[in-house]
């Protein structure tokens, strides 16, 4: 904490609560959580899962960029990109005043524009170690609103570093979070690291553990995935793993599973803590939202709505799950929910939007609900006014 490096807010707590309340609430959402999150009209159920929507590094990110636009109104105010994964919040902020230095909001405003005398917000998934120290050499206010359960993913990834071992990070290669955290095995000399995104990429680094291959094609396989000069022959000897903390919790202590049966296939067991390393750094947000859905779709349902932001990891995972206990749809807001027969929502794991005829069932029905970690509970009331409607309730 200094002057120009805020990371506890500005007290301003109270003076924003009105609005925050007023855009991001729901006195439905709360009413059908007192009511045992379930409610009906008519013929229809509506269910909540028992966590969803807002996770605390969520709502502390908002709060802090509400805070800093509360603070300073007369600055000119940066996002480095997207806070959080969510068009309306985005959307708002821009509303507000806040320019975007990259992604989809961005308007032609560069990193070079950024002036001592304004205001840069950083956002709950962080950034790399370059970009935030070519931030501090222009002398502006940073206002960082990183979630604590990435810095806790950090510290474990630059001790790794630190200790000579090779970060493996389950997640995309492209998402702002998992770009951040590469960045911190870089901070010590020899660091290296290698992103996989699912147990086939596992499996390809598991087999060259256990019996070398061929260096060339290993390294084009995971272009992009791997850190500058990466030698699988040299740098898979030692891993510590960890994981961008919005993947399938069960997904990531497999691949750590994984990767710590091929090291003790090639090194034996005696040697393992030599080389292998593992923390449990699950998101718990993540991992609450994950168990809640399985636990609403295990009681029944008779469809699923996942609503969030199209480029959300989490939201993404939670349909994954939804789709193997039922018809489940990816939903953004109320709008896709165009009328009785369609429906336009995403597939997950891909970029396809599509409409899809007869989703809404005839008479009696249960509608199971649950939200990304970056949908406002504002958001979910309209999907449940909009399904109720449809529905003649």
């Amino acid at each position: 904490m200094s002057d120009t490096y805020i990371r506890k807010g500005f007290g301003l707590k109270k003076e924003i609560e009105e609005t925050l309340e007023k855009e991001y609430q729901s006195p439905l959402i709360d009413q059908i959580k007192a009511a045992g999150y379930e409610l009906t009209r008519g013929e229809t159920t509506v269910k909540l899962a028992k966590e969803y929507g807002f996770c605390y590094g969520v709502d502390r990110s908002i709060d802090y960029a509400y805070q800093t636009v509360k603070k300073f109104p007369d600055k000119i105010i940066y996002l480095t990109g997207e806070i959080i994964h969510n068009p309306f919040v985005n959307r708002r902020l821009i509303a507000m005043g806040v320019r975007f230095l990259s992604g989809p909001y961005n308007q032609g405003e560069k990193i070079e524009d950024v002036k001592r005398e304004d205001i840069v917000i950083l956002p709950a998934f962080g950034v790399t170690v370059s970009l935030l120290e070519q931030l501090k050499k222009t002398g502006c206010v940073l206002v960082d609103t990183t979630c604590g359960s990435v810095l806790n993913v950090w510290k474990h990834v630059n001790r790794f570093s630190k200790e000579n071992y090779t970060a493996l990070v389950h997640g995309k290669y492209y998402h702002e979070e998992t770009l951040a955290t590469v960045s911190q095995a870089m901070m010590h000399d020899g660091g290296r690291y290698i992103i996989v995104r699912n147990f086939a990429e596992t499996e390809i680094v598991c087999d060259y553990i256990r019996q070398g291959g061929h260096q060339a094609v290993f390294i084009d396989k995971f272009e992009n995935k791997i850190s500058e000069g990466f030698d699988p022959d040299r740098d898979l000897q030692k891993i510590g793993v960890a994981n961008q903390t919005t993947m399938l919790a069960n997904e990531s202590l497999k691949i750590a599973e994984m990767i710590k049966e091929a090291m003790t296939d090639r090194y034996g067991v005696e040697h393992i803590d030599e080389h292998f390393r593992a923390f449990d750094t699950i998101c718990s947000a993540t991992q609450e939202r994950q168990d809640a859905i399985i636990d609403m779709l295990e009681k029944g349902v008779d469809l699923t709505l996942v609503i969030g932001g199209f480029n959300s990891s989490n939201t993404n995972n939670l349909t994954n799950i939804a789709q193997k206990y039922g018809p489940a749809y990816y939903i953004e807001d109320a709008s896709h929910l165009i009328d009785r027969k369609r429906i336009r929502h995403k597939i997950p794991d891909s970029t396809d939007i599509v409409t899809t005829e007869d989703w809404l069932p005839p008479g009696k029905a249960i509608i199971g609900i649950t939200a990304g970690a970056s949908t406002p509970d504002s958001k979910m009331e309209e999907v449940v006014e909009k399904i109720f409607l449809l529905r003649g309730a």
